[in-house]
């Protein structure tokens, strides 16, 4: 569906192993945004969370289910949903997580900034921004990362691993898919990255980012080290001249 001028929204919603959070989180969306489209986009959760999904969609014209094979990362995720998204014609696509830590009532903040840019990022770690029931160890964990980032890849923003962010489908198209092989969380880091270093007009809005209370997070120590490991070795490349992203 449209919203103002910047034409058809769909909110695209990664799942595995969801099935406690993907119907309220659905409902959320389609009541905070009911102008907007929701891909679910399921790797073939074993608790059947596609199923579920698929029966949500049955009773909604605007909520869609792509199915994929197994579980191969956030990133493969989200490039299967934007690809999808570019066969049917969307203008804006949103990332949002199913556990509901991304709060789908916050979701025209980020579509109304989307008017003056490329893409949004909803920011835990800017004026404004919150974190809700994150034990400190977490919170210096992903401030420090979100520092790290910005000093070796020299971005100016304060949450590139931020997950709740608005793309226009020409600054994705612009990016370019093809060359992004980031499947954890760093797909974060390096789609905001490709967007700095194309020119493109990033912008981050505050947001409040709540702690799942349902299900397992999907954050792991090696998620952590992959991250850290792309990041340096984009920051070096860049410093040497051979950054090809």
């Amino acid at each position: 569906m449209q919203i103002g001028d910047l034409g058809r929204v769909l909110v695209i919603i990664p799942t595995y192993n969801e099935r406690e959070n993907i119907e309220p989180i659905v409902g959320r969306v389609r009541r905070a945004a009911p102008q907007v489209d929701v891909l679910v986009v399921d790797d073939a959760s074993p608790d059947g969370t596609g199923a579920l999904a698929d029966a949500l969609a049955a009773s909604d014209d605007q909520v869609k289910v792509l199915h994929r094979t197994g579980k191969d990362g956030l990133g493969a995720a989200y490039i299967a949903g934007f690809r999808w998204a570019f066969e049917h014609g969307y203008d804006v696509l949103v990332e949002m997580d199913a556990d509901g830590s991304h709060q789908p009532e916050e979701l025209g903040r980020l579509l109304a900034a989307l008017a003056e840019a490329d893409l949004v990022i909803g920011a835990r770690w800017v004026p404004g921004g919150e974190v809700r029931n994150w034990p400190r160890s977490r919170a210096v964990l992903s401030r420090g990362g979100n520092a790290y980032a910005r000093l070796m890849l020299n971005v100016p923003l304060h949450d590139a691993t931020g997950g709740y962010r608005a793309y226009r489908a020409t600054a994705l198209q612009k990016i370019g898919l093809d060359g992004v092989e980031s499947r954890g969380y760093c797909f974060q880091i390096d789609l905001a990255l490709r967007a700095v270093r194309h020119g493109l007009r990033v912008v981050e809005v505050p947001i409040t980012f709540v702690e799942r209370e349902h299900g397992a997070s999907k954050m792991s120590g090696d998620i952590v080290a992959e991250a850290m490991w792309q990041v340096t070795r984009w920051g070096i490349a860049g410093r040497l001249g051979r950054d090809n992203l």
